[in-house]
């Protein structure tokens, strides 16, 4: 049993993440520009993602895919709870790490993934200040699907939706509904799957002053063809 926290804080932010491995995790993105390139965007990505988590004002957690990543992911970020995912798929994954952390406390869960970069502190603020007003507030990516998912209340059955595909977002958002939690989808970012959306990433952090982002940049330009530089 994980311990308990004071839920009159703020709002958890809850990064589900891969360990970046050679052929684990970014495979849309690997079988176009290759395993071996994919994998340090990848771990770059995760770069920015922890860059959010360690600059968050509230608690935080993150969640490896694997039990034997424990280790790993508790080095990354040493002040935040780790808890390995669950098996089943990602729904059911999701299901069962929300369920744990409410029991343990905490009661305004934000879960994001390790691949929407162009995530900024205007996008956590809105996201935090819609969830005073309703149940369940998503940023949805442009292919889709949803860049981050926050609420005040138990995500429903999330097991059937269709994860990665261009139908999650409305899906998930039904489902909320269906469920009866107020809605608010209250901007739209993106995330990375194929090399069209590392062109975009290019374009989007030119102006961004965070250091995993810069070099987020820099490795893009190294190492993909079609990024002007």
């Amino acid at each position: 049993m994980l311990p308990e926290v004071d839920s009159t804080v703020a709002a958890t932010l809850v990064l589900v993440c891969k360990r970046p491995l050679l052929g684990h995790g970014k495979q849309r993105l690997a079988a176009k520009i290759g395993e071996r390139k994919a994998l340090q965007i990848a771990e770059h990505l995760l770069g920015c993602a922890l860059e959010d988590l360690h600059s968050w004002s509230g608690p935080t957690v993150i969640a490896p895919d694997s039990p034997e990543h424990l280790d790993w992911a508790s080095a990354l970020v040493p002040h935040a709870r780790c808890v390995p995912q669950a098996c089943g798929n990602l729904g059911e994954r999701l299901n069962t790490l929300d369920q744990m952390l409410r029991a343990a406390g905490h009661r305004r869960l934000v879960f994001i993934g390790s691949d929407a970069p162009a995530l900024r502190l205007d996008d956590y603020q809105m996201a935090c200040t819609a969830l005073r007003e309703a149940d369940t507030v998503l940023i949805a990516a442009s292919d889709g699907g949803v860049a981050l998912m926050a609420s005040n209340r138990p995500w429903p059955d999330l097991a059937g939706l269709p994860w990665s595909t261009e139908e999650l977002g409305q899906a998930l958002a039904a489902a909320s509904r269906q469920a009866g939690h107020s809605m608010n989808i209250c901007s739209e970012s993106f995330d990375i799957d194929e090399p069209r959306d590392l062109t975009r990433a290019w374009v989007e952090l030119a102006d961004d002053p965070r250091p995993a982002r810069l070099r987020l940049r820099q490795v893009m330009a190294r190492l993909c063809e079609g990024v002007p530089v």
